[in-house]
């Protein structure tokens, strides 16, 4: 295994989201006149930042302010339905196929990500969990994985992270990390492969493939 450090993405690769992140987002757009998405638009046309998201689907400019306010109408819906997401059907057998380190780095609130990593019996698993460290999104990844392997004293180079996002994607690439895209999460799988990532259909898979990089 050529790089030791396996880093993972959560929602849309190993927490099984995608529903409940759709019926999140229109419930958002619904709360300003906006009109509904479907899974298959959603993940051919979310992106981040995502006011930029936003704003393309409600066909107008967003506001800092608006976008902070639908951000937490976003996260207000997450919340009611997330205790009922399992994860993906392979994580654990994924996870555990890893024979070096793992960590999991994740834009969903650190202090949520805790317990919601833990309830699903993950505690103990990763060197380090780190969600995002502002209440507001945080923007890209990039910023946030150069932290997270700086924590863990471990060179971008030494790591391969598994996401289900093009943002994954350019994160690896910032560090000097090699990077696996799943296609059962956010993003349509025609955008994955067309960003000339190795891709992978399940997370066994995409394991395989991050042993050989």
């Amino acid at each position: 295994m050529a790089r030791n450090h396996l880093v993972w993405d959560w929602n849309g690769t190993l927490l099984d989201d995608l529903s409940l992140v759709v019926a999140s987002t229109n419930e958002t757009f619904a709360r300003v006149g906006g009109r509904s998405v479907d899974s298959d638009e959603h993940r051919s046309r979310f992106r981040r930042p995502v006011a930029e998201f936003y704003a393309e689907i409600l066909e107008r400019a967003i506001s800092d302010d608006e976008f902070e306010e639908l951000d937490r109408i976003f996260h207000d819906a997450y919340r009611l339905g997330l205790t009922t997401i399992p994860l993906a059907a392979d994580a654990e057998a994924a996870i555990k196929a890893w024979e070096g380190t793992q960590s999991l780095l994740s834009m969903w609130f650190h202090s949520e990500l805790i317990p919601a990593v833990e309830s699903r019996g993950l505690a103990g698993v990763f060197a380090r969990i780190d969600g995002r460290p502002t209440e507001v999104d945080g923007g890209l990844k990039a910023a946030h994985l150069a932290r997270h392997l700086a924590e863990l004293k471990i060179q971008g180079p030494d790591c391969v992270l598994i996401g289900d996002s093009i943002d994954d994607a350019d994160a690896a690439v910032s560090v000097g990390a090699a990077a696996v895209l799943y296609t059962g999460g956010f993003t349509d799988p025609n955008r994955l492969r067309a960003s000339g990532v190795p891709v992978a259909d399940s997370l066994m898979e995409a394991v395989l493939i991050a042993k050989a990089l």
